[in-house]
């Protein structure tokens, strides 16, 4: 059922446009996640929901309820920004109860959800801590509670955990997608981390230069990119031009020296993007691009090559399985399967 609904939000300075005719409807307890470059948009979206800018046209609708002329601290809405913006003279309690003080809260019923808050984010024992002592973690997680002991009708997060270390951010994840799986809070975060969109979200919008390139569940997003733009930005790609194979029985597609049997799929035309870790290693053959490994790079659980080919330099990622990578400089050739194949349409 629809819950928050932007039809047609547009934002323009000048002649430029910051955000073109954005229609996006999200339904309640839902992770949404606006994902793009930097200057796509995707934070003067957020502001516009939030209150803070005001659309040069288009709609907001919260339950039913239209926004636009809502100002913003009477949204009902919970906001966590990149620098947390938490009050460095106050407790990490004092912190979380702001905004229920100024919504009028009785002290017994504030000092209770605060508590609660607090235990829900793990800081439950660190109440009576000021900011300057916390680590960027625990300051994070104290700007989550401020935004949920409100009960916001959605959360929003901008940039919430990029200012956190890697190990970190991977660990707040986690964390932050199980409470809003366990409060089933609406919410919806702005990131430039491809990773952490596919990570939390139960659907992605892929922006760039104020428009949506794609709204789409994040496996889908990722396997079946709608534009050379969303398969370039969401993960490693590579693009292949393809062309009909005439010169056997079966429908095939020829890559430079590869020719590809499409297996009774569909025949691709122009631009196909196949997923680095989609490439093997093989024996010289018909069907396999021949190469040399320019660079290989070991990442723990899995290599990252580069092969030189004909076509350019192609990503290939390897799992830590065990088997050897083909070392520097060593003659290689590459395959992977017709059904992991996308063929793309241009960008924007």
């Amino acid at each position: 059922m629809s819950y928050l609904v932007l039809n047609g939000l547009t934002k323009r300075y000048g002649s430029q446009a910051a955000v073109d005719n954005l229609s996006l409807t999200i339904s309640q307890g839902e992770f949404v996640s606006l994902l793009g470059p930097s200057g796509c948009g995707k934070t003067t979206t957020l502001q516009m929901i939030a209150g803070f800018v005001e659309p040069t046209s288009g709609s907001i609708e919260l339950n039913g309820r239209n926004l636009n002329r809502v100002p913003a601290n009477k949204r009902g809405l919970g906001i966590v920004f990149q620098n947390y913006a938490l009050f460095p003279h106050m407790t990490a309690a004092q912190n979380v109860a702001f905004g229920l003080e100024m919504q009028g809260v009785a002290k017994a019923e504030c000092a209770d959800r605060v508590a609660d808050t607090l235990r829900l984010v793990g800081l439950g024992h660190l109440a009576d801590r000021y900011p300057a002592r916390m680590s960027g973690g625990q300051q994070q997680r104290v700007a989550l509670a401020r935004a949920l002991v409100i009960k916001p009708a959605v959360l929003l997060l901008d940039e919430p955990l990029s200012n956190l270390d890697a190990k970190l951010r991977e660990e707040m994840q986690l964390e932050l997608r199980s409470i809003q799986r366990t409060l089933g809070t609406t919410t919806v975060l702005v990131t430039h981390d491809q990773s952490e969109a596919l990570a939390l979200s139960d659907r992605i919008v892929v922006m760039n230069q104020g428009r949506v390139e794609q709204i789409a569940e994040p496996f889908a997003a990722y396997e079946e990119p709608s534009s050379e733009f969303v398969g370039g930005f969401l993960g490693k790609a590579n693009i292949f031009q393809v062309e009909p194979d005439v010169s056997g029985v079966h429908a095939a597609v020829r890559i430079a020296e590869a020719i590809v049997p499409l297996e009774g799929l569909a025949m691709p035309s122009g631009r196909v993007i196949v997923r680095p870790e989609k490439i093997l290693f093989s024996d010289a053959h018909v069907s396999a691009l021949p190469g040399k490994m320019k660079t290989r790079v070991f990442q723990g659980n899995h290599w990252l090559c580069q092969v030189q080919t004909s076509v350019g330099d192609v990503l290939v990622i390897r799992q830590n399985d065990g088997v050897p990578v083909p070392p520097e400089g060593s003659a290689v050739h590459l395959r992977w399967r017709a059904q992991d194949m996308r063929a793309l349409r241009s960008s924007l």
